[in-house]
């Protein structure tokens, strides 16, 4: 027996695709039987493996996961399901059950409701890349292992819910809370039970068509019921979660969002009161406010690749304790584990603003405030998008610019700083720009503007996730 995927489905962070259309449940048992068997080989073949397997709230989602656990279990290997919940909670699972070897979410994370996919974690690491590439590899050859394996329903989200609330202050904030009809719903309606302050909830019944609106925080269209909420009820702060609950959103009590290095910067300052001298990473798109913030709280900024994955693997390779991305994706090592977590990055906001003495509002408004773009990506022909990056930097590097290069091309002028980077999971190009001043941000633009036209391309029209 042997299955191939779909060529657009295997992703460098994770696999995903359109389910009925490049994902189906032959997809999830190759997924499950190829998973196991590396653990098996990873473990040796006579060892016991056993993989924790979640879901999203996804119409697709128990159809997929029924047939992943029959490819687990034919590889020789149990499962072990806990069920529907947020990605993280599957995280917690695979990190404190001593029996998991591995765990496998299933989840379409922010994507249209017609998608779903698969994030993996493999013996407590990150399993992305040249490992996604290996399953397809195994599936196309039928390179997997034979046996039998059991299934073990197991109802964990009480147990979850009560170690993020341990992370909660003794005071309590006036919070509003939208779960966008994700995944992360149940949890929020059991976590404001056990932590205080007085809470007001949207959208937390999981409904996969997501009716209200689209479950990305990082768009701020979609945090417009969550304004309305914090302005009507006069509260601190609102919160917000994407479709699988790794990934928040926040604004304050003004209205103003706090975007991912924003938050970044009030946990480091939280954080590095108790941890001098640690490194906190972000992406490459964050803002140069973030980077200089850590320098003067005494911590090591460290600026990293963008994708969760590669942000996890180097966390553990310098055991940073912090770190984040602008997608909203916070990292906590310091008394958590090192995953994604936007519930626990959640009850730590409370915390943070409480040991810093400054309410959510105040600690917003403190910040420099920079003048720049949002994300900006724009389609490229995907064998051209790496090449572009490689012809901007061989151009940059001979007019001897000050270019840093650890993801693409971010490029620092007294104006600022401008970005170009080629997604790793689709076929477009990213670009941002930041400056002190409009004039200033103007002729970042300019530069990235005349890079493109130089390989012959031009932004264009902005294009979604």
């Amino acid at each position: 027996m042997t299955h191939d995927f779909h060529p657009s489905s295997l992703r460098e962070y994770d696999i995903r695709g359109i389910v009925g259309e490049t994902l189906g449940e032959e997809d999830a048992y190759a997924i499950g039987r190829g998973f196991a068997t590396l653990l098996r080989r990873e473990k040796g073949k006579d060892s016991k493996v056993c993989v924790a397997v979640g879901y999203d709230g996804r119409h697709s989602s128990p159809m997929l996961e029924a047939a992943l656990i029959q490819g687990i279990n034919d590889a020789g290997a149990d499962a072990k399901s806990v069920g529907l919940g947020p990605t993280p909670m599957l995280y917690y699972a695979e990190a404190i059950f001593d029996d998991v070897d591995g765990g496998i979410q299933i989840t379409g994370s922010h994507n249209p409701a017609n998608y779903n996919g698969f994030k993996m974690v493999f013996m407590g690491r990150p399993f992305f890349g040249e490992d996604i590439q290996l399953l397809g590899a195994m599936a196309a050859q039928g390179a997997w292992d034979d046996g039998t394996g059991s299934v073990e329903r197991v109802d964990m989200m009480d147990q979850y819910v009560a170690r993020i609330a341990d992370a909660a202050p003794t005071r309590g904030y006036r919070i509003g809370w939208d779960a966008g009809n994700g995944a992360a719903g149940p949890v929020i309606e059991k976590l404001i039970k056990l932590i205080p302050g007085e809470h007001h909830t949207l959208f937390t019944n999981i409904d996969g068509d997501f009716p209200n609106h689209h479950p990305d925080p990082t768009e701020e269209k979609n945090l417009a019921d969550l304004k309305a909420l914090v302005a009507a009820k006069n509260l601190d702060f609102g919160l917000a979660f994407d479709g699988d609950g790794d990934r928040i959103g926040a604004i304050d009590g003004e209205g103003r969002v706090i975007w991912g290095d924003q938050l970044l910067q009030i946990f480091a300052a939280d954080m590095l009161a108790e941890r001098p001298g640690a490194a906190v990473i972000a992406d490459v798109k964050a803002s140069q406010a973030l980077f200089d913030r850590v320098s003067d709280l005494g911590g090591i900024p460290i600026m990293w690749k963008t994708g969760h994955s590669l942000i996890k693997s180097k966390m553990k390779q310098i055991s940073s304790p912090l770190a984040g991305e602008m997608s909203g994706h916070i990292f906590f090592a310091d008394h958590y584990y090192g995953f994604d977590d936007a519930l626990y990055a959640a009850v730590r906001l409370m915390r943070a603003a409480h040991n810093l003495g400054k309410d959510v509002t105040k600690l917003r408004g403190e910040m420099k405030e920079m003048i720049n773009t949002p994300e900006m990506r724009f389609q490229v022909d995907e064998t051209r998008k790496f090449a572009v990056i490689d012809e901007v930097l061989a151009r940059l590097s001979a007019d001897g610019a000050d270019v840093n290069n650890t993801d693409g091309a971010r490029v620092n002028t007294p104006d600022g700083w401008w970005l170009l980077r080629a997604s790793n999971t689709q076929d477009v190009l990213v670009a941002r720009a930041e400056a002190s001043s409009e004039e200033g941000l103007v002729r970042l633009l300019a530069q990235i503007d005349d890079q493109l036209a130089q390989s012959g391309l031009q932004r264009g029209e902005t294009v979604g996730h």
